[in-house]
Order: C-alpha cells, then structure tokens, then sequence
C-alpha cells in the first residue's frame, strides 16, 4: 500500500477528512522523518485538502518536523518546573557533550535537539522525551546514561 493509499484508508476512519488531517500528516511524518513540502502536498491531494490548510495545521503544532531530523529526537522540557529543576543546565551539558544546539541535528546525524514549553510531566521534572520514550527526573549524572542507550 502507498502513502496516498494508507492516507485515504485512514481517512475512511473519520466522519470529515479534515478529522484526519493530524493523523495522516503524522503517517506521512514516520514514514520520512519530516514533513516536507512534497509530503504536505501529498497529505493534501490524499484528503483533498486545501494546501494552506495542510501547511497551516502542520506548522502549527511543534509535534511536526518540517526539515529533516537525526536518527532520534530529543525533546527537552524547559517549562518553569523543568528549568527550576535544572533543565537549562541540561541544555548545556547536552550542547557541550555532543556539538548540539537547541533546534540543531549532530553532524553525524544521530540526535536532534528541540526545546519544548510543556511536556506534561511537571510532577518528575526535569523531563524529556527521546524518540517516543519518556524519561524523567533528569540530572547530570544520568542524561548522558540514557542518551548513551539511542545509537
């Protein structure tokens, strides 16, 4: 099955395509890694979508990447738990460890690094999620053993 195929299918599932807007640019997302502008455009034909619509949710959301990703995705909270917990240090340490800065990707392609507002997780901050893997309660001395685990 394509992608337009699985899109259409997974379209079938809602009562209004643009009910399956979110999910579909999430297929599209895990099968490149990102949402280029061929792959919004494909989203678009697939729903029959306006192409400013498409772009317009897809931007929205920071759960969507639009260029591409490392081979894993660090999403580290900086919320005001997260930081009084010590996740601007992690920032750094991250950042001096592997050349990685908030919104880069590792010259050898394994990590990216996004700074997120929220992740949900205030009671165990400082948190982060890596890939779809949630951890938490973060400090110096354990980041690096977790991050270690993601080759």
């Amino acid at each position: 099955m394509d992608i337009m195929d699985e899109i259409r299918d997974l379209s079938r599932k809602y009562p209004d395509r643009r009910g399956a807007l979110l999910p579909a640019l999430y297929v599209v997302q895990k099968e490149a890694g990102w949402l280029s502008q061929e792959a919004l455009d494909t989203v678009s034909r697939a729903l029959n979508l306006p192409q400013a619509t498409v772009k317009g949710v897809a931007t929205f959301y920071a759960m969507y990447k639009h260029r591409p990703m490392g081979r894993h995705l660090i999403q580290l909270c900086t919320n005001v738990a997260c930081m009084i917990m010590g996740a601007e240090r992690l920032v750094d340490l991250i950042s001096g460890r592997y050349g990685l800065e908030p919104g880069g990707t590792t010259d050898d392609g394994r990590f990216s690094l996004v700074i997120m507002e929220c992740i949900g997780a205030c009671d165990r901050a400082p948190a982060m999620l890596v890939d779809t893997d949630f951890h938490a309660d973060l400090t110096a001395d354990n980041i690096f053993e977790i991050l270690e685990k993601y080759e």
